[in-house]
């Protein structure tokens, strides 16, 4: 099978292409095509069965006030890539997210749970979704995660790393609950799926088990051997942003199970071992 993977240059895209360098990849990046503009996709997606959408606009607080900017690229370019790959009957893996749900609830999403986003990034990557579904009904993959973190580009746990460097003490927020997810565990889950050619449909790509951002700091200083009472809990009152954030990010993985296939494994594992691996030396 040929691969393409859009947004090859982000954290999740250098993963694939790290898991699939011994398979026939291709990456493609801003540099290369533009995902808004039709003409620029067919460019550069021909002759592939498989093509991965890591590309998109993730600045959840300029989407507040750059919706049409954000929309154009969340919700347009995935709706060019599905025609695309329509065109030249590939299978379109596409990277969404928690945020299409209100975040209000007290237990785990399922996937076909009510959407309902209440930021500008959740409408736009919810407006993706719903583009895909319609052109390919059965040749779609929409994995919906959250929480990421990775070897390559910044992220939560890095930050938290930076600052135990330079922080006698440190607030966390403690009432906004979700999964930690790596993204090597991420792109293994998926690639086995394409592999195992499972239903078309909508899965959940995160960690099982849940925490909190407090709790995931804590444990990101006892495996470092740090203080873990340096770490205080605070609300997300405490630091106003622009677009709100969910409270409850806890996805469910009844699908996985319904098609035979393990969820990925639970968050602290994960940590462990992306530690122990040297994922943020």
């Amino acid at each position: 099978m040929k691969w393409a993977v859009l947004g090859h240059a982000g954290m999740l895209g250098q993963d694939f292409m790290s898991s699939l360098a011994e398979r026939d990849v291709t990456g493609f990046d801003r540099a290369e095509f533009d995902i808004t503009d039709l003409n620029s996709v067919k460019s550069v997606l021909t002759g592939f069965d498989v093509v991965i959408n890591c590309a998109a606009w993730t600045a959840v607080d300029d989407a507040e006030e750059k919706e049409p900017a954000a929309l154009a690229i969340n919700g347009d370019g995935p709706k060019n890539v599905a025609v695309v790959c329509k065109e030249i009957s590939a299978k379109f893996v596409h990277i969404s997210t928690d945020y299409v749900f209100g975040g209000d609830a007290t237990s785990p999403y399922s996937e076909d749970a009510l959407v309902g986003p209440k930021s500008a990034y959740g409408r736009t990557k919810l407006a993706g979704e719903i583009a895909i579904r319609e052109i390919l009904p059965l040749d779609h993959y929409i994995v919906r995660t959250a929480w990421l973190y990775g070897e390559h580009g910044p992220n939560f746990i890095k930050t938290m790393l930076n600052l135990e460097k330079t922080k006698d003490t440190i607030s966390v927020v403690d009432d906004q609950i979700g999964q930690p997810t790596w993204t090597k565990d991420l792109v293994s889950q998926i690639i086995e799926m394409v592999d195992r050619e499972v239903p078309s449909g909508t899965y959940h790509g995160t960690s099982s088990g849940q925490t909190s951002w407090f709790g995931l700091t804590q444990r990101i200083y006892e495996l470092i051997e740090a203080d873990p009472n340096r770490v205080l809990p605070t609300t997300t009152e405490a630091f106003p942003r622009p677009a709100p954030r969910p409270a409850y990010s806890v996805l469910g993985h009844g699908k996985w199970k319904a098609i035979g296939m393990t969820p990925i494994r639970n968050w602290d594992q994960a940590l462990i071992d992306a530690f122990e691996t040297g994922a943020f030396n």
